[in-house]
């Protein structure tokens, strides 16, 4: 169930990652290539986010610090010779956005595992769903809502398994983690207005969300004290901090670029919906490389997700409203009485 495009027919948009450039493809290959890195990037960006918490003492804050450094260093890399599109004002509201849903999903960690996070974070179409009907005035089919009540209700019972079985589970990290998801309801929405209305590039996007939420982030830290608190355990352990930091952020920028791409053009929906789906093949690989306890109620919640999932990517072939499934669901009825009836006059 995949967006369909007529005639094969060739993208305007031109898109990059650092050497590499993509232009003169079909809008479908282009939209398999985007799928297939933000697998790839996001995969490994999972296991180094994981790895990085397993290690007493981190700070979720600290690690968001020093990856919103890297990110302004790579942005600013593509970003040198490009004037700004986007107001100013813009990204003082995105990089408040950025800070919220990546800060406080690091510093979720410290009190759920990964996969618990993964899991509400594959929720994310249900608040991005409210902000674009809230901010775009988007209208949504009928299979849309129930997809965001099949997440709801796979959410739930995922949650609580993970609170008997995790010994690291904390409705404290639960909060936070769901205060995230609330940053994301805005954030897609806000990037897609902006990329689409004053047409600018992704490295400029990802440049000044991240630069100005690094300057964001490092004066709180300054003034609360998390940022020499963060600094000595850096100190003690380099390589844990900084360099498994960058290679999460290499591939955390990567994976951005690539998403930027997905928003500009297929929606922040859509988008949402691909890396979603790959959260699934994260969770996996999480139970695979650490070990963590491990029940069958995980199994089925998730698939109840995962029905979701393909409910929403439906959705986009089939816009189905609530009156039309109401009508379908009672001549479904009616041709059940019929065939009852027919059955009963041939006996």
């Amino acid at each position: 169930m995949l967006p369909t495009y007529r005639n094969n027919e060739k993208s305007q948009s031109e898109f990059h990652v650092l050497c590499c450039k993509f232009r003169d493809l079909s809008k479908q290959s282009e939209f398999f290539i985007c799928c297939g890195l933000v697998f790839v990037f996001y995969l490994i960006y999972g296991y180094f986010a994981e790895l990085i918490f397993t290690y007493e003492g981190v700070s979720g804050w600290y690690i968001t610090l020093v990856q919103f450094f890297y990110y302004t260093i790579f942005g600013l890399k593509e970003n040198a010779k490009m004037h700004r599109q986007v107001p100013l004002n813009i990204y003082l509201l995105l990089a408040f956005l950025t800070l919220g849903t990546m800060g406080l999903s690091n510093f979720s960690l410290e009190y759920l595992n990964y996969p618990m996070q993964i899991i509400f974070k594959s929720c994310k179409l249900i608040p991005v769903l409210i902000g674009s009907i809230l901010i775009q005035k988007k209208k949504h089919s009928f299979m849309d809502f129930m997809a965001a009540f099949a997440m709801c209700i796979g959410l739930v019972f995922f949650t609580l398994a993970d609170s008997q079985v995790s010994p690291k589970f904390s409705g404290y990290g639960v909060f936070v983690i769901s205060v995230a998801l609330v940053f994301d309801a805005v954030i897609g929405n806000v990037q897609e207005l902006a990329m689409k209305k004053y047409k600018a590039s992704n490295s400029e996007v990802v440049f000044y969300s991240y630069g100005i939420g690094f300057l964001y982030l490092l004066a709180f830290m300054v003034i609360t004290g998390d940022f020499f608190d963060g600094f000595q355990f850096a100190w003690k352990h380099p390589m844990e901090t900084y360099g498994y930091s960058f290679l999460l952020s290499i591939t955390g920028y990567l994976g951005i670029q690539i998403v930027l791409t997905l928003v500009r053009t297929t929606g922040a929906t859509t988008a949402v919906t691909v890396t979603t789906t790959r959260k699934a093949m994260s969770i996996a690989v999480s139970f695979i490389f650490f070990t963590k306890p491990f029940t069958w109620q995980y199994v089925w919640s998730g698939l109840i997700i995962v029905l979701g999932i393909y409910l929403n990517v439906y959705s986009k072939r089939s816009k189905l409203t609530f009156t039309e499934f109401i009508g379908k669901f009672r001549r479904l009825i009616h041709r059940r009485k019929d065939e009852s009836r027919q059955k009963l006059l041939d006996i």
